[in-house]
């Protein structure tokens, strides 16, 4: 009974592995307001710090929330959702996106037609 409980604890991360992550995030994060003042990214600005972003989620997810070390399941209440949510905020992007789209369409053909 005991060895099952000393096994758990090796799978734990240690200090180090919490400094190393934390070390990590700082230079992430230094990359991300680099990114955001380098003139050269600002055409890929939005795409370049949302995968700095995930990453960054990613990490502080599975470390400090523990989800590395925690039952898959409990992986799968969190990852599931955030899924989830993700795939709305995207449709509605897309189904806005298409609605701005059509209305300057047809406001810039109706001008066109009533001023000719």
């Amino acid at each position: 009974m005991a060895e099952a409980g000393h096994e758990q604890e090796q799978g734990h991360p240690t200090a180090g592995t919490y400094l190393r992550v934390a070390a990590i995030l700082v230079v992430l994060t230094v990359l991300e307001v680099g990114v955001f003042y380098v003139p050269a990214f600002h055409p890929v600005l939005v795409p370049t710090l949302l995968v700095l972003s995930a990453c960054k989620f990613t990490l502080v997810v599975l470390f400090y929330m523990h989800l590395k070390m925690d039952s898959r399941f409990f992986a799968f209440l969190f990852g599931a959702p955030l899924t989830l949510a993700a795939l709305v905020m995207v449709a509605l992007l897309f189904l806005f996106f298409g609605t701005l789209t059509l209305r300057g369409a047809a406001g810039a053909g109706g001008a066109g037609g009533a001023g000719g």
